[in-house]
């Protein structure tokens, strides 16, 4: 069940992200990080780009988390991303969902794992994209 707040960007649409995305894509990456719950890009021509998850409606826990070492992704040419959904698994306090972002460079590919963890009425991910 998808929840309200991840219902409401729906309906407004992703038109901001798309472009954000586009204007990055086969850039140099000079460095790229996790900061709390988004993912920061600096790309060698001093542009920006951030991801996060969006969709917070109110009593849910969401997060973003990686096991691979993002300093082997600097100098490598942002070529696409792709987002990938897990099987959703009950914990004692509801449904914990997972999004996977895969992050595909001329480097290989690192993958980023957003959680949403919530009791079954705030449901999905709206990842959404920004220069900043």
């Amino acid at each position: 069940m998808l929840g309200l707040g991840v219902m409401i960007q729906t309906l407004g649409g992703n038109e901001e992200t798309v472009n954000a995305v586009k204007s990055a894509l086969n850039k140099t990456i000079e460095k790229v990080w996790l900061k709390e719950n988004e993912l920061l890009f600096k790309f060698t021509d001093g542009t920006n780009l951030k991801l996060y998850d969006d969709g917070q409606s109110c009593c849910e826990t969401r997060y973003m988390r990686t096991d691979d070492d993002l300093s082997e992704y600097s100098g490598a040419k942002l070529l696409d991303f792709e987002l990938k959904n897990a099987p959703n698994q009950e914990d004692e306090y509801g449904d914990h969902e997972i999004q996977f972002l895969d992050v595909k460079t001329d480097k290989g590919i690192f993958q980023m794992a957003n959680h949403n963890e919530h009791n079954g009425y705030y449901g999905g991910f709206w990842i959404v994209a920004r220069v900043f």
